[in-house]
């Protein structure tokens, strides 16, 4: 019996990390296949946007501080205003948002509606007014942020290593936050940045917190020990003489006894 016991357990110890591993492929492929469905459809809509002389751009792009168009910051990071536009950030979107989809779908999307939304709401806000702006360069920024910061985060040691080799591949997009070019929304480009910082510490996985075991003592026929301090039997007995013999005093020194 102890022998088939041990083996069943080794069996489920061996397994445990081949599961571990087979996650990690399945999500990436999950990971892969959204982003190449996302720059699909994405390119999909460059082409009728181009056909229609950018008209999806003018008629759905970001117009500042319009309340009519809040709506369409969620639509504007899938429109772009030229092909050079749209292949300057699909190679970064695509790659930071495999990795940061890479860890779980449901999450990336959260990721992602909180970095669109920051950023939309950057460029509504502060963008000079009668622009209309579009394109996904705000959540490249947000995926870089993320990505980075993931690691450090969450305390996981391949993610800390991802995040380094993105920051080092990748700084000088940081240069686009600032107000160079005005042609160009640096505030869609800040907003993201801030908004997969946000995204980092705020949709962070969190761990289970752990709990050392009970302790078994032998005297206790191998049953948890209490963990309130033990007390003597005989130390009731002993308070209540005490306090006996202290009244008694009391009563004798009032005449009263």
């Amino acid at each position: 019996m102890n022998d088939r016991s041990r083996t069943g357990a080794d069996r489920s110890s061996d397994s445990a990390p081949g599961r571990s591993a087979e996650r990690i492929l399945d999500d990436a492929r999950r990971a892969l296949f959204v982003m190449a469905g996302v720059l699909a459809f994405m390119w999909l809509a460059q082409l009728v946007n181009w056909l229609d002389h950018y008209g999806l751009s003018r008629q759905f792009g970001i117009v500042a501080r319009e309340p009519s168009r809040l709506p369409d910051i969620f639509a504007a990071p899938f429109l772009h205003w030229s092909f050079t536009h749209i292949e300057s950030n699909s190679a970064p979107l695509f790659f930071l948002g495999f990795l940061a989809a890479y860890r779980g779908i449901a999450r990336f999307v959260a990721v992602s509606a909180l970095v669109i939304v920051t950023s939309g709401l950057g460029s509504w806000l502060f963008e000079p007014a009668h622009t209309v702006g579009a394109g996904a360069s705000g959540v490249v920024f947000g995926y870089f942020s993320y990505v980075v910061l993931r690691g450090v985060v969450e305390r996981h040691i391949i993610d800390v290593i991802v995040g380094v080799v993105v920051a080092v591949s990748y700084w000088s997009i940081l240069r686009g936050v600032l107000p160079s070019d005005p042609h160009v929304s640096w505030q869609a480009h800040l907003f993201g940045l801030i908004g997969g910082v946000a995204a980092a510490l705020l949709l962070r996985e969190r761990h289970a917190k752990r709990f050392d075991a009970p302790a078994v003592t032998p005297e206790a026929g191998g049953q948890p020990a209490s963990s309130t301090p033990s007390v003597s039997s005989s130390a009731p007995a002993l308070d209540a003489d005490r306090s006996h013999g202290a009244l008694h005093d009391e009563l004798r020194r009032m005449g009263i006894e």
